[in-house]
């Protein structure tokens, strides 16, 4: 089985993935870490040098990759579901899990940077999760409250998987 995570940037899919994999005993992919060994260069070069539509393409074929990684826990971008492709190839694939955080809790842990391209103030996190929460929510087969320590998220998905596959 594939688990996919996926959820705002600052919701813990690279930190949360790592752990999840550990407990499932299956491989852990960073799917940003694919597009930039694929393109190589980051992901801030990549949207700076190409635009956001060079880089869904780019991670349209590294999810598309990965899915063919089975078993793995494969931590998403926050923008994959935005594809109707790649909402496609995570469903076909794998099982979907969003990694639910309130906006408070986002507001602590992502700091506007050159290295979000699509964050560069508050304001644009705010309308980020306006548009991709309720997409997030619908899209996954599990909804999972991941404002705790990663190990705590960890062990609640693997809890949650674990109650969908007996």
């Amino acid at each position: 089985m594939i688990v996919y995570l996926v959820g705002m940037p600052g919701s813990g899919k690279s930190t949360v993935g790592p752990e999840l994999a550990r407990r499932l005993v299956v491989p852990f992919v960073e799917l940003d870490d694919e597009i930039e060994r694929a393109a190589g260069k980051r992901v801030s070069e990549i949207f700076a040098g190409e635009g956001e539509a060079r880089f869904r393409e780019l991670e349209a074929a590294a999810l598309v990759e990965a899915s063919t990684r089975d078993p793995a826990v494969v931590s998403c971008g926050g923008g994959v579901v935005l594809e109707p492709a790649n909402r496609v190839t995570l469903r076909a694939t794998g099982t979907v899990v969003f990694l639910s955080v309130p906006l408070e809790v986002l507001r602590s842990r992502v700091v506007p940077a050159a290295d979000r391209p699509l964050i560069h103030a508050e304001a644009d996190l705010e309308r980020l999760f306006r548009e991709r929460e309720p997409l997030y929510r619908e899209f996954a087969a599990h909804v999972v409250d991941a404002s705790g320590p990663p190990d705590e998220v960890a062990e609640s998905i693997r809890r949650e998987l674990g109650r969908w596959s007996a």
